[in-house]
């Protein structure tokens, strides 16, 4: 059963996150948060982590990034989905370098917050078609570059991409190397964000264009 905390202070939008959850996870365990202290202390007292947030960056109490940093550093493992009003380009390059799982404007219908939550608990990034069109990706860096982007990450995030580059699903590279399928999860977003890609397709077409030897050069 997947867990899901919902941090957003406007009773509408909660509701309608909650059916959009439900209508992918029916069986799912909601929790709601109005506000980004209340969001710390339930994720701090809860045995069971969570499998994904879903934060409105307008908080009570908070200024611009300071709520997603707050539960970034204190909870570095648990997924952020950002569902904001606000859709700039800035704003989302921005929420990425701090390792959001995705980003859904609020204006999305509940088919595409559905599909934005099950993207992200399948391991990749989330965000709108039309900002994927608009955004460079890793596909125009040299090869100098997409190597130094690939040398930071950690031997396991390494062993899980060249898993990738395999055809294995998380379930198998989970039971490859003796992690929950959550670990994999992880891993995969962060080398999703570490190399400037939006899909576990993408990075594995970058991954192919270098020879892993290189790395150790840098």
């Amino acid at each position: 059963m997947q867990r899901f905390l919902i941090i957003d202070d406007h009773p509408l939008f909660r509701e309608a996150l909650q059916l959009a959850i439900r209508s992918a996870y029916p069986k799912a365990e909601i929790h709601e948060a109005t506000r980004i202290d209340a969001a710390v202390d339930m994720i701090a007292a809860t045995r069971r982590s969570y499998d994904l947030a879903l934060l409105d960056l307008a908080m009570p109490g908070t200024s611009g990034f300071d709520g997603l940093l707050l539960i970034r550093t204190r909870f570095p493992r648990l997924p952020v989905l950002i569902v904001s009003a606000l859709d700039e380009p800035k704003i989302i390059r921005e929420a990425l370098a701090y390792g959001i799982s995705g980003y859904v404007p609020k204006s999305a219908k509940k088919a595409e917050l559905a599909s934005a939550i099950t993207t992200v608990l399948d391991g990749s990034i989330y965000l709108p078609q039309w900002y994927e069109r608009a955004s460079p990706s890793a596909a125009g860096l040299d090869n100098a570059e997409l190597i130094a982007r690939l040398a930071t990450l950690t031997p396991q995030q390494m062993r899980v991409l060249q898993m990738l580059r395999q055809g294995m699903l998380n379930k198998q590279i989970a039971h490859e190397l003796d992690v929950g399928e959550t670990t994999v999860k992880a891993h995969v977003s962060e080398i999703l964000r570490k190399l400037n890609v939006v899909s576990r397709t993408q990075a594995v077409i970058e991954a192919s264009r270098i020879d892993f030897d290189q790395i150790d050069k840098v």
